[in-house]
């Protein structure tokens, strides 16, 4: 019955390949319907309490997706004529923009000032008065002497200058809308430059950084990937020395991943930067189940078997090692489904499909054309994959007693420089200085307070309390608390505004520069100022509707992810100290991903080993041997321990992209020591001592380990030199990983294997066939 099913594609290529190739093309005709999402909050769950606290200070006040706009004149002097003009222009031009619900810039900033018992409220470089001398130089003296501009909207020494443009985005908005947003500002940014030649613009905030996440994932996947595909074609050939194989290849990596990519097209689901990657994964599963087959063939052929027959050996032999391997990696990648993302989750579940997807048709398609195309008979005659394998299988076994504590030793260090690693999650550091999202933050890193924003909404508990003197002394005393932290650069608070107005309204006496001292006063500048104020520059972005709560927008600096969460853990220990009675809430997208990064990388490590556990049960029944189920622990778990361990003197630093490395390699380190085992323990049933069944697993497996391994490295290197951090670092650590699984598979795999499996093997499986029998 199995030598029928085996035989099954080779006796019927034709109706068979035109059988899968229907079901590939129903699958990938979902492709049409994928789209990239550039929407942060697919990240999260819907009742993520992270999530929830964001979408509450939205609810209450403006939305806080903004566009800054950093204007840098060579001249190093914001308050010149043409500058201010350059400004108040883009100012105006950015009112245009679709979905702009609020601009905010020195131009237009509502200057307050007193005249008797009247307030006047006017944009602080009106276009009705002349750029003169005079007027540039009050203008330069207000700005940098009112605390709601100086480090917010322009630098303590007027050298830079920022417009921020706030969006009312739609949920769920498209890739096409970040294109066209970023197209429609470069375009304005052309045009400014021409007309005031000497300025540099650059783009931050979280539109820019939606912006550059987005371009990036398009740029590595324009480029990149398919310099990637492209490499793994080349070195296939040159490693398989035969176009024929590679076409073959090619057709099974490509039907599996149209056929993954088409099913999440048809669930009605989305493309993010997380499932971009699904075929990548897909890619490196499907190149080892084909480098198996295919290498077993060219043995097969060598030892003087007919074209048919070799084809049914290969898939024969192979067959329960690519089921083993497929099946631990796929449950590896379900245990994605611990993450709190959605989209980790989703990447997990769809690339357990496509592994699937690429076993099935690497043991049916695949032989199905290797029977239609074959290879010259003497072709077989160049290929020499025995003598080499052979020489490494002796000196495996000559230095055993050494290869084996030399890796324990190694493996013990490599433990210890691994937590050595810290998680270093900072997002603006995922892009390299190529960027110009980068030169932006770093610009306004060093000539502005920051370019991380945190709210924090503070709730008095009751309509109009927020007029109420204690409650603005206690918003008053937490500002101040604020600006002393280390990691604070800027805190826009309303206590500034009203300090402000009790001194327009006692005829601008600096004197009373402080908080009024009585509930109705409060009022009634406050309402009296609301009322001034023109359209679009109102406080609903400070204040909500019924006046019960105030939000601060805290400019914090460039802190990695855990810093920032410590920070916010101060805020509410402060407020819980001070102000008991006042309700909080602390929340920015960077905070979301700060959470969501700290716990994905925890769950990570939590699920980590109940998924060796789980994988290592399965290949204890697969391989029939509680020992060798045991033993293949050491080749699952090194290559990842000693990757780690290394990475630990190459960075140090683990963001969330390396946190997916370790589900994302397990296939191919699986995949290496499955081979081995299963070829090993084929030799010691058929009474082979365990010296030569060490020799066999060499020479029958060892080649295919080693084009599978050279060709992911040379791919995944490749992948390394990409400008996004997340994508270089992945790329990185994956070629390590996998080149390290090789390197462990064929010396320290072994060497156990030597020195701890001396029983014989024959015994153990007649016993096993009576017991089946009967």
């Amino acid at each position: 019955m199995k030598e029928k099913l085996l035989a099954w594609p080779v006796n019927s290529p034709w109706w068979f390949i035109l059988f899968s190739l229907c079901l590939v093309m129903l699958a990938s005709f979902g492709n049409k319907d994928l789209y990239f999402n550039a929407d942060y909050k697919i990240f999260f769950d819907d009742g993520d309490p992270q999530l929830l606290a964001h979408e509450k200070i939205e609810g209450q006040f403006l939305k806080s997706d903004s566009l800054g706009i950093l204007v840098a004149p060579e001249n190093k002097n914001i308050f010149t004529k043409d500058n201010l003009l350059l400004i108040r222009e883009i100012t105006e031009r950015a009112w245009l923009t679709q979905y702009v619900s609020r601009v905010d810039s020195i131009t237009n900033y509502q200057l307050t000032s007193g005249e008797g018992d009247d307030l006047i409220v006017e944009d602080l470089a009106p276009d009705y008065l002349p750029l003169d001398k005079k007027r540039i130089a009050y203008i330069r003296e207000q700005a940098l002497s009112e605390p709601r501009i100086n480090g917010s909207l322009v630098s303590n020494e007027g050298e830079v200058a920022i417009i921020n443009i706030t969006f009312n985005t739609p949920e769920g908005y498209p890739t096409k809308m970040v294109t066209d947003t970023a197209k429609l500002y470069r375009d304005l940014f052309e045009e400014m430059g021409k007309k005031y030649p000497g300025v540099e613009f650059h783009m931050v905030g979280i539109v820019a950084l939606n912006i550059a996440f987005t371009e990036a994932a398009i740029s590595d996947a324009s480029s990149l990937n398919p310099l990637m595909f492209a490499a793994i074609v080349v070195f296939l050939a040159l490693m398989l020395k035969s176009w024929r194989f590679v076409l073959m290849t090619l057709v099974v990596i490509t039907t599996s991943i149209a056929s993954t990519m088409g099913l999440l097209g048809w669930l009605g689901h989305y493309l993010s930067t997380a499932t971009v990657n699904v075929p990548t994964v897909v890619m490196t599963l499907a190149v080892a189940d084909c480098v198996h087959v295919i290498v077993s063939y060219i043995g097969a052929r060598q030892e003087g078997e007919g074209h048919k027959q070799a084809i049914i050996s290969s898939v024969s032999l192979n067959l329960m090692a690519l089921l083993i391997t497929s099946v631990t990696t796929a449950v590896g990648f379900l245990m994605l489904n611990a993450s709190e993302s959605p989209v980790l989750r989703e990447f997990g579940s769809l690339t357990s499909v496509g592994i699937i997807i690429a076993f099935i048709l690497s043991v049916t398609l695949l032989p199905a054309l290797m029977f239609l195309l074959p290879e010259r008979d003497e072709k077989f005659s160049q290929y020499n994959y025995s003598q080499s394998m052979t020489g490494l299988a002796d000196w495996v076994i000559k230095y055993k007693v050494w290869i084996l504590p030399f890796g324990i030793m190694s493996i013990l260090v490599s433990t210890w420089l691994m937590f050595q690693n810290k998680i270093e999650d900072k997002q603006f550091e995922y892009f390299s200085h190529e960027y110009d999202f980068r030169q932006a933050v770093d610009l306004a890193e060093e000539k502005l307070s920051g370019s991380t924003l945190v709210n924090i909404s503070v709730n008095s508990g009751k309509e109009n309390g927020i007029t109420d003197p204690e409650f603005l002394e206690t918003v008053a005393r937490f500002t101040a608390w604020l600006n002393e932290q280390p990691e604070v650069g800027h805190v826009s608070s309303i206590t500034d505004t009203f300090k402000r107005l009790n001194k327009n309204m006692h005829n601008d006496d600096d004197s009373y520069y402080r908080l009024p001292e009585q509930k109705d006063l409060a009022s009634q500048y406050l309402l009296l100022y609301e009322m001034s104020l023109p359209y679009g520059r109102d406080l609903n972005n400070e204040i909500n509707i019924d006046k019960s709560a105030v939000k601060l927008s805290v400019t914090v600096k460039n802190v990695s992810n855990v810093e920032l969460i410590a920070f916010e853990n101060r805020v509410y220990q402060w407020l819980e100290d001070n102000s008991p009675s006042s309700s909080v809430l602390a929340s920015s997208i960077s905070l979301m991903f700060a959470h969501v990064g700290e716990v994905n990388l925890s769950s990570m490590v939590k699920t980590l080993p109940v998924t060796l556990v789980v994988i290592s049960g399965l290949l204890i029944f697969a391989l029939r041997s509680l020992r060798l189920g045991v033993m293949s622990l050491v080749p699952n778990i090194a290559p990842a321990i000693l990757g780690f361990g290394l990475w630990a003197l190459v960075s140090g630093e683990i963001n969330l992209g390396l946190s997916v490395v370790v589900s994302m390699t397990l296939g191919i380190v699986v995949d290496d020591a499955v081979h081995f085992l299963t070829k090993y323990r084929y030799a010691r049933i058929q009474g082979r001592d365990v010296e030569d069944g060490v020799r066999y697993a060499f020479n029958t497996v060892g080649r295919a380990l080693w084009i599978t391994t050279v060709v992911l490295v040379v791919g995944f290197g490749i992948l390394a030199t990409s400008d996004f951090r997340v994508n270089s670092d992945m790329g990185l650590l994956s070629a390590i990983v996998i080149f390290i699984a090789l390197v462990v598979d064929f010396t320290i795999l072994p060497a156990a294997l030597l020195i701890f499996d001396r029983k014989s093997y024959v015994a153990s499986f007649q016993m096993e066939q009576q017991n089946i029998s009967h």
